[in-house]
């Protein structure tokens, strides 16, 4: 066998994109080119070749460090058989040497191999592979297991609900909960819009992503983030902003409209003199809706006065590669929830996508802590509705090559993500 350490982008991406075995937008070619622009790391493209024909491959991750050390990070990787312990070994043991060339502290690896899996009805769903199995080759190679954390407390979500595309969509839909498809109708009976945006929407997309941080107190990315990552993912690769709009002059025309159509009913009641209880009740039932609606009216025309006709109330920034796509970020306004645009955004692209072909749709991250008094709680059970199968990932691994210094940078890390956050926040509220 022979360890390539540049590996050319053709022959990267030929084996990764359609992998067998795995393939993820973290381990692509675009996303190393992205990683040294947007995060300051270095990407090597290595893989192991036997016969000629590449048989491991990974985006390798370099972050420089003080005193000429670095350490690797592998998102989601390695792209290979995971099974096959002979290769797993042969593959570590190269990449151990050549991380030890560039001065490695230690390589941190988030693989995406699935530990358990559960489908909408709670029933475990079966797996090509024992991830208990490559849990414990990993650990005899050397890695060190970070555990089986609960929260968002690693470099990847541990856990995330995915939706099989192999299922007729009319299933997949069905598998909605009985909310969801209640306010997507809701959604659809006030002329809410989904279109697909272009790079001049990052604007409108970043300023909800700070609504929406604002709302849930955290912090992501600057502006320039999000564009880098459109542009370069744009140029070779597959994704999309679905913008979820509200015309707010259509709302109120379809609110007169029904306004109108219950005072046509309401009039005859209220010319009766002995009207029955249940005439009564109709009546009453008829002015309280009445009367909701005349507020409705009077609430989006003031909203229409600051806003003006349109306003984009959703934006999702949703990214496809192999037989995947992954709903990366989400951004949602303050105002108009009971539109439900956010519901009708996200069947918006579950449909785009399923109609594109995608295998897996990724709902991107959620948790293992279920208690309702999980901040968190909310999140995993919106994501929930949508019908996916509830997926746990196998966690992260350190491999130390450097003890001492390893010891010392797990000491410094925190204090510096915690400079590192106030600054970000710092920056991002002044722009």
């Amino acid at each position: 066998m022979e360890f390539i350490c540049n590996l050319d982008r053709e022959t990267y991406e030929t084996f990764v994109e359609n992998n067998p075995y795995k393939s993820h937008y973290l381990q692509s070619y675009a996303w190393g080119e992205f990683s040294r622009k947007a995060k300051n790391f270095i990407p090597h493209y290595v893989g192991l070749k036997e016969n000629d024909s590449l048989i491991a491959a990974t985006l390798l991750l370099e972050k420089k460090l003080p005193m000429h050390y670095c350490y690797f990070y592998i998102p989601r990787g390695f792209v290979m058989n995971m099974d096959d312990s002979n290769l797993l070994n042969q593959f570590v043991m190269e990449l151990k040497k050549y991380a030890k060339t560039k001065k490695a502290i230690f390589m941190k690896l988030d693989s995406d191999i699935v530990y358990h899996q559960e489908d909408c009805n709670g029933n475990p769903v079966k797996l090509p592979y024992s991830g208990d199995k490559i849990l414990k080759d990993l650990i005899h190679l050397g890695f060190r297991h970070l555990g089986f954390t609960k929260n968002f407390n690693l470099s990847q979500p541990r856990y995330t609900f995915r939706i099989d595309f192999k299922k007729p969509l009319e299933e997949i839909k069905n598998n909605f909960s009985k909310t969801t498809k209640q306010r997507i109708k809701k959604a659809e009976e006030l002329g809410i819009e989904v279109k697909i945006g272009t790079e001049k929407d990052i604007e409108t997309f970043f300023h909800l992503m700070r609504v929406t941080e604002d709302r849930k107190d955290f912090i992501t990315h600057d502006i320039d983030y999000y564009r880098d990552l459109y542009h370069i993912w744009k140029e070779h690769n597959d994704c999309n902003l679905f913008l979820g709009i509200a015309n707010l002059q259509k709302i109120i025309t379809i609110l007169q409209s029904k306004k109108e159509t219950i005072q046509i009913e309401l009039n005859p009641l209220l010319q009766l003199e002995n009207a029955s209880k249940s005439q009564n009740t109709k009546r009453k039932e008829l002015e309280r809706q009445l009367e909701k609606i005349e507020e409705d009216i009077r609430k989006y025309e003031e909203y229409q006065k600051t806003y003006g006709d349109e306003v984009t109330l959703s934006a999702h920034f949703i990214i496809a590669y192999g037989n995947k796509a992954w709903v990366l970020y989400a951004g949602n306004h303050n105002i108009l929830s009971e539109t439900y645009t956010n519901y009708k955004t996200y069947e918006s692209h579950i449909e785009y996508y399923y109609h594109k072909g995608i295998e897996i749709y990724d709902q991107f991250g959620t948790i293992g802590d279920l208690r309702k008094e999980n901040p968190l709680y909310g999140l995993h059970e919106f994501k929930k509705k949508f019908g996916g199968d509830y997926v746990e990932f196998i966690g992260e691994f350190d491999f130390i090559l450097n003890k001492p210094m390893y010891i010392i940078f797990q000491k410094l890390v925190p204090f510096y993500r915690k400079m590192k956050f106030h600054m970000t926040k710092h920056n991002i509220k002044n722009q």
